[in-house]
């Protein structure tokens, strides 16, 4: 039996707050609206019961983030792309940021097992006025548990509307790409965090935003997996290789922290989840 689950979610910034609203169809579920930061700013947590997705199973989510509002949405755990046996396992998101609007995408990692036929696809459509910070962080099987990415295939897709589109394929078998040290040169973990903005990010704030994140990756142990750029005058990107993904997503955190404060002058509230 394969699954096809869809979540409809809405941030809508009435009186002030921003409010969820959300509709489901399969299992994908959010559950209920934290605010840890207060009314501004609505935290919410994306729950997928199976907790793994095979051949065949579709996971569907739409995000829109209305004009002034601002949500931030993580996981409790990683994605799953288990052996597959019936054709591709699919994992999509469609994301619109509104004029004055805020999105921050924080999922836990994906995992790619051994032999799964697996896509991993997020779109995000910004407004002129409109702001996100997103992260994508891959593990390439269970190593220290003895079960490594040795078959099968993980496909990405991320892109930023008419500003950055990255798209990858790794296939277990290929062994210069996964190994080489002009490739992923035998790290586990692949992870990447974005802020974007609609329109030209001001060049004073641009070089602010890259200047520290630089700043942090330099004392940090993975400094020579690392990396920071601004590949299009909206967009900047940071970049770890790294044996396992806690030490990536200790990074990424970090960093998030840094912009979450320089370009949105906001503290690094993190989501309870993570503190768990």
């Amino acid at each position: 039996m394969t699954w096809h689950a869809e979540l409809s979610l809405n941030y809508l910034n009435e009186n002030h707050r921003s409010v969820a609203r959300y509709a489901h169809q399969g299992p994908l579920r959010i559950l209920k609206s934290l605010y840890p930061e207060g009314d501004a700013i609505c935290h919410n947590v994306l729950v997928h019961p199976p907790g793994g997705l095979v051949g065949g199973d579709t996971l569907d989510m739409t995000v829109t983030v209305g004009s002034g509002a601002h949500g931030l949405v993580t996981t409790p755990g990683a994605t799953r792309f288990y052996k597959s046996e019936a054709g591709l396992a699919t994992q999509q998101l469609q994301a619109r940021v509104e004029d004055g609007a805020r999105l921050e995408w924080l999922p836990l990692e994906s995992i790619a097992y051994n032999q799964c036929d697996a896509l991993n696809r997020a779109v995000f459509d910004l407004s002129p006025n409109g702001e996100m910070m997103a992260w994508d962080i891959t593990a390439l099987g269970l190593p220290s548990a003895g079960m490594p990415f040795v078959q099968g295939t993980f496909r990405q897709h991320l892109e930023i509307k008419g500003a950055w589109l990255e798209r990858g394929t790794l296939d277990a078998t290929d062994t210069r790409l996964l190994n080489s040290p002009l490739g992923l040169a035998g790290q586990k973990c692949m992870a990447t965090l974005v802020f974007a903005s609609g329109s030209a990010i001001a060049p004073a704030r641009l070089e602010r935003g890259l200047a520290s994140a630089r700043e942090r990756m330099e004392a940090h142990s993975l400094r020579l997996q690392a990396g920071i750029t601004s590949p299009h005058p909206q967009v900047m990107a940071a970049r770890v290789l790294a044996p396992v993904t806690e030490h990536a997503m200790q990074l990424l955190k970090h960093i998030w922290a840094i912009w979450r404060q320089d370009m949105w002058q906001l503290g690094s509230t993190p989501p309870r989840l993570w503190n768990l």
